[in-house]
């Protein structure tokens, strides 16, 4: 006879279970029972089938798997034996939150099951961060009511398909590299829209999770974008789940973002909304060029997707060339990066959304590096980066269904994909510091990560992939790109980007400066993290393999800090240099003419700004049009706030200039 099995060695406990074996083996978990697993257990359901009944309850706060075949089937019932999912009330499998900040949760994987069997009702426990004034979700359910999700998640205004009244929903197009419109005008017997999955009443009147299982949604909270969550509570949405062999929801097609598509020169090009294409791309991972929009991969083969399971997505290793030997559905080879984690989000006055702090990994090096984490939790969404020209781009398909798992941390390259699979060690020769901000509380206020390596690009990659990744010009952390002769900033480009993610090679820049910049008087102090082979180095450690270690150096300072894992560093400054192995020659070179005040945008005021250097007192303010006309003249500005430019609503080239009191000079462009 079979049976369940409550694994893992940490206990799961049962109140008052009804479980039962019938003829076609099924588990059932009869009216008043109540079974828990526990955070950290696994309970396995091998050819079985698994029915609650009314007022049956399963507590998931760990792993659930439910793997059978045709003949089996996930329910919840009423009495009759007729599925609940008629009332869509819910309260029977309980997908549980097991931390505030929902970074622990159960979960749930089913596979082998025929779509059509599985029809219970899974409770959700949902909490994230604010994505401002829409909050991305990806939809892990098969059949989904529009007017179920107005109530479970209470926004100000019911949903509609009224364009840019932020009540109505969207959903990211990758082709077209803009938000469509998605409302579905068909309503079942009970009355109520819905979005589906699978095979739709009418085309297009279902939400097709082959395009992209993501919903924007107007989001409740808007007055406050800085909270940690979609509001201050916990949302419980409800729906049937996606089984593992449903192939729309199973495959994601890589190919053809943003093909014909010119953006213009600054990205002022419209779409067929009337939105420009600016207020909708950020496209970090093309450094190198002093205007991103005339870049030829800008904005291309850029691609979203969201989660479409109750289950962890793996993507540590989908652009590591060793994975391909366990099977190409795991790699594909010309990832540049992902995005995974839209960090700090703000808001224009127009609803557009802008990440600060958004967490990036890359795999140029052939490894990842970055912020190497790269798992995709339930109903979470993220961004692929294909680094080839999307013209010459292969059809690759990305398969989620062989990417689940339980854990919170990446399969090494050489472990076999399967859902309970071990962590191994990735064979690589990175070298990656990461340094990390924090306020006087210890919290996270930003970071940055500085890669060596032997084949990594010294100085600008102009138009060839590389691990780099671009700061925002709101971040408060990153460094400048290299000089790669005499080290430090490259001065011809220090006013145009800097970088979250720097590379440098590691034999010919070792021992020369990165210079490194703080902008926020409430960084208090600098922690350090060292990989090497994505790995960490043990706490408190330095030395890496090839007898070399990281330094820090104050800039004006001769003294170097060795960097060790784990290290804390008290901010006595806000100009570093960061180095991979000392210097030979003495340091503080041409990077103390580098001037900090630089040119940024900032979309909460929809204005660009001037964020000046923290040793000017006061600057006369100039800013020019194309043909040289002066446009507007500010003199003796305190340089103590952030001058907002005032060219939000001019479109064209733009020079900026700005002298200090001392007669130092700053010049920029901006093209709008």
């Amino acid at each position: 006879m079979k049976k369940t099995l409550l694994t893992l060695g940490v206990l799961v406990s049962v109140g008052q279970m009804q479980a039962q074996q019938a003829l076609n083996d099924i588990t059932v978990i009869g009216d008043g029972a109540y079974v828990k697993v526990g955070e950290g257990a696994l309970m396995y359901s091998k050819d079985l089938s698994l029915r609650t009944v009314d007022s049956g309850v399963l507590d998931i706060y760990g792993n659930v798997m439910l793997v059978g075949d045709f003949s089996n089937y996930f329910q919840t019932s009423l009495g009759d034996g007729t599925d609940s999912t008629s009332k869509r009330s819910g309260g029977n499998v309980i997908l549980r939150m097991n931390a505030e900040d929902n970074s622990r949760y159960g979960q749930i994987y089913i596979e082998g099951l025929n779509q059509g069997n599985i029809t219970g009702m899974i409770d959700k426990e949902y909490r994230d961060r604010m994505h401002g004034t829409y909050q991305q979700i990806a939809m892990p359910f098969f059949f989904k009511y529009t007017g179920d999700l107005y109530t479970e998640l209470s926004p100000t205004h019911p949903f509609n398909n009224v364009r840019w009244s932020k009540s109505e929903i969207l959903t990211w197009n990758n082709e077209k590299a803009r938000s469509d419109d998605f409302f579905n005008e068909y309503s079942d017997q009970f009355g109520k829209q819905y979005l589906m999955l699978g095979t739709g009443p009418t085309p297009g009147a279902y939400f097709n999770a082959s395009k992209n299982p993501i919903l924007n949604i107007s989001n409740p909270n808007t007055a406050n974008t800085t909270v940690p969550s979609y509001t201050e509570g916990v949302y419980v949405l409800r729906g049937t789940p996606i089984g593992g062999d449903v192939y729309e929801t199973n495959t994601a097609n890589l190919y053809g973002a943003g093909l014909g598509i010119n953006y213009g020169t600054s990205g002022q090009v419209r779409n067929i909304y009337g939105e420009t294409y600016n207020s909708y791309l950020q496209d970090y991972f093309v450094s190198g060029n002093t205007n991103d929009w005339t870049a030829a991969n800008f904005g291309k083969n850029l691609y979203q997707f969201g989660n479409p399971y109750f289950t962890n997505l793996d993507l540590g290793n989908i652009g590591v060339k060793e994975a391909a030997a366990i099977g190409d559905e795991m790699n594909i080879p010309n990832v540049q990066g992902i995005r995974f984690d839209p960090g700090n989000v703000v808001s224009d006055s127009d609803g557009a959304t802008y990440s600060t702090t958004a967490k990036t990994t890359t795999y140029a090096s052939g490894v990842p590096t970055g912020d190497v984490n790269v798992m995709i939790k339930p109903m979470g969404t993220f961004v692929v980066k294909l680094g080839n020209s999307v013209a010459n781009n292969p059809a690759y398909t990305l398969d989620f269904k062989n990417l689940r798992r339980f854990a919170y941390t990446p399969r090494a390259a050489t472990t076999n994909y399967d859902v309970s699979a071990a962590k191994g060690a990735s064979a690589s020769t990175v070298k990656q510091l990461g340094v990390i901000a924090l306020d006087a509380n210890g919290n996270e206020m930003g970071r940055t990560y500085y890669v060596v390596y032997p084949n990594a690009i010294t100085g600008r990659p102009s138009n060839q992939v590389s691990t780099q990744v671009k700061a925002g010009g709101l971040d408060i952390i990153g460094t400048y790109e290299e000089d790669p002769v005499y080290g430090g900033a490259d001065s011809t480009v220090s006013d145009k980007y800097w970088l979250y993610i720097n590379e440098a090679g590691e034999d010919k820049y070792a021992g020369k400066p990165i210079p490194m910049e703080l902008y926020s008087s409430d960084i208090k102090s600098l922690k350090f993290e060292i990989r090497e082979n994505v790995k960490t180095l043990d706490e408190n450690q330095s030395t890496l393999s090839t007898g070399k270690e990281f330094y820090i150096q104050k800039k004006g300072s001769s003294d170097y800090v060795t960097i060790s894992q784990g290290a804390i560093l008290p901010v006595s400054g806000d100009q570093y240099n960061l180095f991979y192995d000392k210097a030979g020659s003495t340091l503080d070179t041409d990077n103390a003419k580098l001037s900090r005040t630089r040119i940024a945008f900032d979309p909460s005021i929809n204005n660009y700004i001037l964020l000046f250097d923290p040793k000017w007192n006061q600057a006369d303010v100039k800013v020019y049009d194309i043909s040289g006309k002066l446009i507007i003249s500010k003199s003796k500005v305190s340089t103590k706030e952030n001058l907002a430019l005032g060219i939000t609503n001019l479109n064209g080239t733009y020079v900026v200039t700005a002298t200090s009191e001392k007669g130092e000079v700053f010049n920029g462009k901006v093209v709008r």
